[in-house]
Parts: C-alpha cells; structure tokens; sequence
C-alpha cells in the first residue's frame, strides 16, 4: 500500500490476500475471459481497465454494460454474464499501449503467417506498457516465469503452472522473460520481489 497507484490484474484476489497484495487497487487491468467476478472481491475505489483483444471483447462488454444477454460463443473460456463494477469505473485501455507492448517492447512480428496463431503480451507486460506510458517510477512485485521449475505456480492464487503456459500459442513467455531481465538492468523498472 506504499505506492501511489497499483495496479493489479485479471481476477486476482485481494481480500484474503492482503498481506501479499496489500488492500489498494487503483487499476484493475482484464479482458472478458479472465475478468474478477466474487462481488466478495469489489472495490469502489478500483477502476477496471479493459484490455479488449477482439472485436467480440468490445460486444461482450457492451453488452453487459446495458444488460444485454450475453453471448459466450468466440472466447476461449466462458466469461461472465455481468461485471461487478459500476459502468463510472470502467475504461478501456487505449491500443497505443498494448501496441506498444506488443511491438515495441517485445518485438512480436507485425505480419504473421495466416497458419500460424497471433501472439499477444501478457495482461502483465501490458501492464508494465501502461505503467511506463503514465508512472516516473515502475515497481513490480509478483511477476515471474520460472522456466527451471515448470511445476511452479504462475499466480499467488491458483494452481496454474509453468508448464500450462509453456504450451500457450499466444504468448512468447521467453520474449517476456527476456524484456523484464532488460527492463530491470537498465533500471527502467524496479522488481520488488527478486523474481526476474
């Protein structure tokens, strides 16, 4: 809680996690799929910043915004049917930023091969893009990729592991493990937490 803006992602918890995450949230950056749905989890004091990756992303949101049945049809894992924030703390996140993540910041290819699947910076590297466009000073805590240990857990609150994200076709995690080491070493931004 000693930063002035923190920003935290997907629907990673905080209550019953305050001693690893703190209680502030000022930014809440997900994408339809992976949105924080327990009303137990709501912050009046958050603002969701949306990550839309496809048009269908934008439809769902407005959808759930004017109470629309929602469709879950186009996205890889069922997302939910409302939100729990009130449409006055909702952003979307302007393109510039996940371009920039994606392009400037890991030099994922522009043109890709229409047999191959698109890649995509994580909702953490587009997080860091965003940081860096409005913060002097970025602090990251929590943030690793642990390729000895593919056992290992990718979140402070789930069981996923390495190894389910090394078989991922959208995300370049050694591209991302290779800016974050970057990123540090030129004291761009600051790991807290000694994992990159």
């Amino acid at each position: 809680n000693n930063w002035k803006n923190k920003i935290k992602l997907n629907s990673g918890p905080v209550i019953g996690y305050e001693n690893d995450v703190g209680n502030k949230t000022t930014f809440r950056l997900c994408y339809p799929e992976s949105i924080i749905s327990d009303p137990s989890q709501y912050d009046a004091n958050t603002i969701l910043v949306f990550v839309p990756f496809k048009p269908l992303d934008l439809r769902w949101l407005v959808d759930v915004i004017v109470k629309n049945k929602v469709s879950d049809r186009g996205f890889w894992k069922k997302p939910p049917a409302s939100i729990i924030y009130r449409n006055n703390q909702i952003r979307i996140l302007n393109p510039s930023i996940v371009k920039r993540a994606a392009f400037d910041l890991l030099k994922l290819p522009m043109d890709i091969p229409i047999e191959k699947p698109p890649q995509y910076p994580t909702t953490g590297i587009i997080a860091i893009s965003m940081a860096l466009t409005m913060c002097n000073e970025v602090h990251v805590a929590g943030f690793k990729y642990d390729f000895i240990n593919m056992n290992s857990t990718l979140h402070y609150y789930s069981n996923d592991t390495m190894s389910s994200m090394g078989k991922m076709l959208y995300h370049n995690i050694s591209a991302e493990q290779i800016l974050l080491k970057q990123l540090k070493s030129s004291n761009t931004v600051f790991d807290l937490t000694g994992n990159f």
